[in-house]
Order: C-alpha cells, then structure tokens, then sequence
C-alpha cells in the first residue's frame, strides 16, 4: 500500500504550524478539547484534516526530542549525569529535597503536560477517523494506527516517568473532574493491543511519500517495548527478528562507505577521520534513503516553524572557556573563544567551532565518560565510540592554549595541566560525534563567538529508533528468558560495528547491566535514559532474574522503598547508587565558590504527580507515588483499561 499524504501534507503543513491547534500550549490533561477554533464536523471529517493532525503529532513528538530541556532533564535522573550549571545557587542537585508535586523541578511538569497535550493530537484522529467520508478501509487504519503510536508512546513514557496515570482515550464532549488513576498493568495492556493494531496496518518507509512519519518500523518497535513490558519476552523476541531478519534494515558498516562525510567545525583544530560512527550521527545523513538502520527519525531543517534549533554543543559540552581555568603560574584564561575577524585568532586553535560554547547543563558521570568503555575492566581501545584518535570522542586535556601571549601557547592541557576550580562544569570528557552541529548560522558571521550547536540554518534530524537498539532490545528480551549466550550474540553485533576489541563471551557470565551498559554507550542522546531504566527495573522485576549483584526485584515492594543509603530500591536505584559518582555520596561539593550536595532518594524512580493536576481533578483524588505528598495506597484506580475508557462517558 501507499499513503499518499505528500500533496495532503505540503498543503496543510503552513495552516497546521499556524493554527490554534498546534499553539495550544501544553494544556493540562484536562483540557482536552483542541478544537475550539474549529468546527470539528466540518475540520475534523475530511482526509486533510486527519492528515493535518498527524502533522501535528510528527511536529510535537520532533520538539519533545529536540526542546532543550528534555533530554537534560532525563538524564538527570539516571546513571550518566547530574546537573552541572554550577552558577546556580538553586541548582537542582538535591533531587530528594526539591522535588515534590508542588515544585515540579527542571521540566518535569513539562513532561507530563506535553505528554498529555501529544494524547490530546492523537485522540482527535481516533475520534473522527470514523466520520471522515471516502477511506477505503487500508487508508483509514493506516491514518488510526499512526495516532495509536502516537498516543501509546506517550503512556509508554507516561507509565514509567509517572507510574499509574489517568487513561484519557477520547476527545470529551463535557468537562470531566472526575479521573481515577490507572493501574500501569492495565495501561500497558491497552498500549500493546493499540500497537498490534498499527503494525498490522501502517505502511513500511519504503511504501510512504514521506519521511518523518511514523512507519511500521517505528510502530514494530514500540510494540517490542509493549510486550518486554508486559512480560511477554518471546513476543518481543520474534518481532525484533523480523525487523533484523525481514525488513530490510540493516546496521550500517564502515565498508558501506555510508553517507556524506562532514568534517569537524575545523580540521585543522581537531581532525575527525571520516568512520561509520561519525558519519551514522551526522544529522545531514540520519534520514536519507541510503541509512539503512534508522527505523524512524524527526526532521527538523529548513527554516521557520519546520525547524527547531537543537543547542547539544551547548547543553552537553564542559565550560572549557571560564575565565577561572588559567594556565599554570598565569593569570589569564587558558582557552579564548576568539571570533575568526579577531587579530589573534588562528584557526589550529578554533575550538568554538569545533566543540562549542558549552556551558555544562549536564555534567556527564565518570561512569559515562570511563567505566563503560571497559570491559572486564580493560578499555577497548578500538570502540570507535570513544575514540580520539578517529576524533569520535574529545577528550579534556587535548584542549590547547591558544592565546598567543601565554607561554603554554599551543600546549595541550595534557602538557601544561592548567587550574580548573570548578571541575564539576569545566572539566570532563565527551562524545562529540553525537553533541557536534554545523552551526550554519553562526558559521556565516565571521564576528560570532556564540556557536552553540544548531541555529536558524542548520540542519539537525534525529534518531528516534534505530535498528542497534532493536538488537539490545532483542537481548533484552534473550535475558529476561533464561538465553544469556543469545543476549551476548546480540549485544555484540552492536560492538562489532563499533569496532570493539573485546567482546561478550556467549558461553559465559552475561547479565542485564552487560546490556544496559551497551545501551549507555550507543544510545546517549537518543534514549530517554530514565524513562528506560524505569522500564527495565519493572520488566527485571516481572522476570524474576537477577542483576549484576545478584539482587532480585519484588513486584509488590521494588517500587515502594525509602532512603539514600546503598540497601534495596529499584534496580534504577541501584544503577545510580554504583555508577553515579555524584549521588548519595555524603560529601558536599564545592564548585564555583559555592556548596552543592548531590541527593537522590528511592523514591524519585517517579517523578510525582503535579499537584495542579490533582487539584483541578477536583471531584475524585488521583493517585500520588510513594513517598511524595498526598500517596495513599487507598486511593481508588482502575484495575482494567476497560472501565477506565467506560468511565469516562461519566461525570459527576
């Protein structure tokens, strides 16, 4: 079959970026009606309309990668990062004692309003797709099962950024104040059955106009997701293998001569090699017809609302040009972000180009930037993943003294190892192979000094899936039933394509962390670290197995503990307390001449529900997570996704 929504969408795509429907704002879930500048029977009815709404999805699941606190936010919740903007009195380090449902810190209120607001988009396709006139029954479970991946992504994440949520599965017609929570269990259901749905209906990539639309392929993987979290491992199993075996992706190799080699902002500053792991993150390559491993992606290029600036040099790269980091017996600055118009500018010492100007939003932790490039605790040396050699990864010291009055001029840090206070935001190691953007704006402007990683002319497509990930989730699945060797076979299919020295033996010990490490390494920036780290300690507790400690996990209990000591948790938990050099450690830190102390409790494995949310919901109460404000373990929810759905035909 072919969707033929090309001409439907190169119309529409103006009025829809333009209309009150995109513009809403991110509503709270009670606000469910998007059409009140429509006339939904006359808007909502015809093939364009649907197709317009889908636009909108695209566009908002584009922005909730791309938005600049997004991807930071999670990350602060995980094993690979802490907060690092160290110029903040407030900075939200101490997680266990800021966050409560009446201070929703650092976006993630955010995630739940946009989440919802996502919902919303989706359920308007859902509830009209029926009245529109004309589709044959191919195109208009095509256009249903494209709104179901959309709206199950974000229960997806709902349920393990929020835990039990409110189900809303429909536009209402009348207000409604009256919600109950729904069991994750139930949720989970739903979520899968609605994406066997839309694998079985929406076309492969290869059969759309378009791309930056859902596909089979994206939908294929989302219902992996479904079922690892719903325990049904040997489903997840079997469709991982048809999108390795039968969908004709594949993972792309160094003999494949992939793509359009793009150097870094200047070679003669630091030289990138070109090799399949640059040239695979290269945005200007993510989505083309040739890149044989990318399932589904998010276009952001061009100009005004089509693009969306992605600042991953500015919010992911150290502070490596603060006045404080001078040379050693020296007063000035080590490094200077020179314009190329200024006289002592030189071009083998343009790191604004090269690297950024980074202000450490994310600190990255010693785990992410040393202990997963080992194994066995030898690092690879050939993982092109950290590479310096290759100029895949950028390691602190290679930075150079580039004012041409210092007697280090020209030295690396490495050489002359300059004074740095404030190691927390200035000083670390990072991938730029995935942080680097042409900065085509600032590229253009010979006086510019503000090269932050993307701005109105450049281009900055993003992975959402890619088929790597579909082999980690394969072993995944392997793990959870008792397969270790067939976990380790395809973990290490993802390293041979790295270039790996050392792999997994498939004969020997292999565990859940062997994978999640893999994970960290291939996915950063790409997966929603928290959010799957949450899911893996739900479907680790459903299986029954052990961790990399040997530590089990109790449904009823993993969830619910309390603390910041080293004992019990979740496994998301017990991830941060071993691999987070931050957290929970008992020592201040001080940085930038002040204190800050690093605290994340149990409980924070969910973020609370927002209290605004509860409040509106003024005539049933929702239920609160442990540990919060307001939990109570009586709280009336849904145990099926049945009544919920039948529930809100309802109010009181």
């Amino acid at each position: 079959m072919k969707l033929n929504i090309k001409k439907i969408n190169t119309l529409l795509v103006s009025a829809v970026i333009c209309s009150p429907l995109l513009f809403s704002g991110c509503e709270d879930f009670l606000d469910q009606d998007p059409l009140s500048f429509f006339e939904p029977k006359k808007t909502f009815t015809t093939e364009e309309g649907v197709a317009a709404v889908l636009t909108s999805c695209d566009k908002h699941l584009r922005d909730y990668y791309m938005r600049d606190g997004n991807m930071k936010t999670d990350l602060l919740f995980s094993d690979m990062g802490v907060r690092g903007k160290t110029d903040d009195q407030n900075m939200f380090c101490n997680i266990d004692a800021t966050l409560t449902p009446t201070a929703m810190k650092e976006d993630t209120q955010w995630f739940w309003d946009e989440n919802y607001s996502g919902i919303k988009y989706a359920n308007t396709v859902i509830s009209y797709i029926d009245k529109v006139e004309g589709l044959d029954e191919e195109t208009k479970n095509a256009y249903l099962g494209r709104a179901y991946f959309h709206r199950s992504y974000r229960y997806l994440l709902l349920a393990f950024q929020f835990n039990n949520v409110p189900l809303v599965s429909k536009l209402l017609e009348v207000p409604k104040q009256d919600f109950a929570s729904v069991k994750r269990e139930a949720l989970l259901q739903m979520i899968t059955k609605d994406m066997e749905f839309a694998v079985q209906w929406v076309p492969e990539q290869k059969d759309m106009n378009n791309t930056g639309q859902v596909n089979k392929g994206a939908c294929r993987q989302l219902l992996i997701k479904c079922y690892l979290a719903t325990g049904q491992f040997e489903k997840a199993k079997n469709e991982a293998t048809i999108l390795i075996d039968q969908s004709g992706f594949r993972l792309m190799q160094e003999e494949d001569n992939f793509g359009t080699f793009i150097p870094s902002g200047e070679p003669k500053t630091w030289t990138v090699t070109s090799n399949i792991i640059w040239n695979l993150h290269r945005p200007e390559n993510k989505l083309t017809s040739d890149n044989k491993e990318v399932l589904f992606g998010v276009i952001s290029r061009g100009t005004g609302s089509s693009f969306r600036a992605y600042t991953t040099m500015r919010q992911f790269g150290p502070f490596w040009n603060d006045a404080k980091i001078i040379g050693p017996n020296e007063k000035s600055r080590a490094v200077n972000n020179w314009a190329r118009n200024n006289a002592k500018y030189n071009a083998k010492y343009d790191y604004l180009r090269v690297v950024g100007r980074g202000i450490a939003e994310v600190r990255p932790t010693y785990y992410a930037t040393h202990t997963i490039w080992t194994i066995d605790g030898t690092m690879d040396n050939g993982d092109l993943r950290h590479s310096s050699t290759k100029g895949n990864w950028f390691p602190m010291d290679s930075l150079k003294y580039n004012d041409p009055a210092s007697p280090n001029f020209g030295k690396t840090f490495y050489e002359a190892s300059p004074v740095c206070p404030d190691t927390v935001r200035s000083w670390f190691d990072f991938p730029l192979y995935k942080i680097y953007l042409k900065d085509a704006s600032a590229e253009a402007n010979q006086a510019s000094t503000n090269f932050q990683g993307s701005s109105s002319g450049s281009i900055s497509d993003w992975y959402v899936y890619r088929l790597a990930e579909t082999y980690l989730l394969r072993a995944e699945a392997y793990f959870y039933m008792g397969q270790p060797g067939m976990a380790a076979r395809d973990v290490n299919e993802v390293r041979k394509r790295a270039k790996c020295e050392r792999l997994y033996p498939e004969n020997g010990t292999f565990s859940i962390g062997d994978i999640m490490d893999e994970r960290a390494r291939e996915l950063y920036l790409e997966e929603f670290r928290h959010a799957e780290l949450s899911r893996v300690s739900y479907c680790l507790a459903l299986s029954g197995k052990a961790d990399e400690w040997g530590n089990t996990y109790d449904l009823s209990t993993y969830d619910k503990q309390e603390g910041i000591d080293r004992n019990g948790g979740s496994y998301w938990y017990q991830r941060i307390i071993h691999y987070n050099d931050f957290y929970n450690t008992g020592h201040t830190i001080n940085a930038n001449g002040m204190n800050f102390s690093f605290v994340i409790n149990k409980h924070n494995l969910y973020w609370p529900v927002p209290n605004d949310a509860i409040t509106k919901n003024s005539l049933r109460p929702l239920a609160q997570n442990f540990g919060y404000d307001g939990y109570d373990p009586d709280v009336k929810m849904w145990n099926t996704w049945e009544e919920a759905v039948a529930d809100e035909a309802t109010t009181e």
